[in-house]
């Protein structure tokens, strides 16, 4: 996204939030960007959904943004650091959404086989060098009609090839275009790459038709 269409973005949403995310983007910690959290807002208005599922919360504070603008949602929340975790149960009890949220620590590869409900919105947040394992189960999960955003699936371009790419994360790139090749080839899914914070691939199941 362009420096001006960046300063367009006006996260709409409790100050709290706000100012939480401030100090955790001041200290580096996890968070996502504006730009993006403006999108995922965006589309829990169009898209009203009743279960959303994050893999990734961290600290917790994009999930309870969602629930905050998705009066009627309920959310299940994957993180594998304890520490996260930890603040995350915290965070959502401060907002008083603990009774709509499922916390579960864990890492995603292990937690997503046995997870069973559909969910209309998925937000993949955590390690990009396992969006492809994970993919299997998300597209398993996400009814039809809903949604799974990926997030940083540009990667200081390095992905799209714009900035080249360290030797250290060839890796990290080839597993995030393999992912990205795989829900873009999917006849089960509608795919667009947004150029939103570090790249949001937005994937729509379709619907069957008949």
């Amino acid at each position: 996204m362009t420096d001006y269409l960046a300063s367009l973005v006006r996260l709409r949403t409790d100050g709290r939030i706000l100012q939480m995310r401030e100090e955790r983007k001041a200290r580096r910690d996890p968070v996502c960007a504006d730009e993006t959290l403006a999108y995922l807002l965006f589309t829990v208005q169009s898209l009203a959904p009743a279960r959303i599922l994050e893999i990734g919360t961290a600290e917790g504070l994009t999930g309870a943004a969602l629930l905050l603008e998705a009066e009627n949602a309920r959310l299940t929340a994957i993180e594998a650091d304890e520490e996260r975790f930890r603040l995350a149960e915290k965070n959502f009890a401060a907002f008083g959404l603990s009774e709509r949220v499922r916390c579960i620590l864990g890492d995603a590869a292990d937690v997503l086989p046995a997870l069973t409900q559909e969910y209309d919105l998925i937000f993949l947040d955590g390690p990009k060098a396992q969006y492809v394992r994970y993919l299997p189960d998300l597209k398993r999960l996400l009814r039809a009609g809903g949604v799974l955003a990926a997030d940083d699936v540009l990667l200081y371009g390095w992905v799209d090839g714009s900035v080249p790419v360290p030797p250290k994360r060839r890796s990290i790139v080839a597993r995030i275009r393999d992912y990205l090749e795989a829900v873009s080839g999917d006849e089960e899914l509608v795919t667009s790459v947004l150029p939103v914070g570090e790249g949001l691939a937005v994937s729509v199941k379709r619907r069957k038709k008949g």
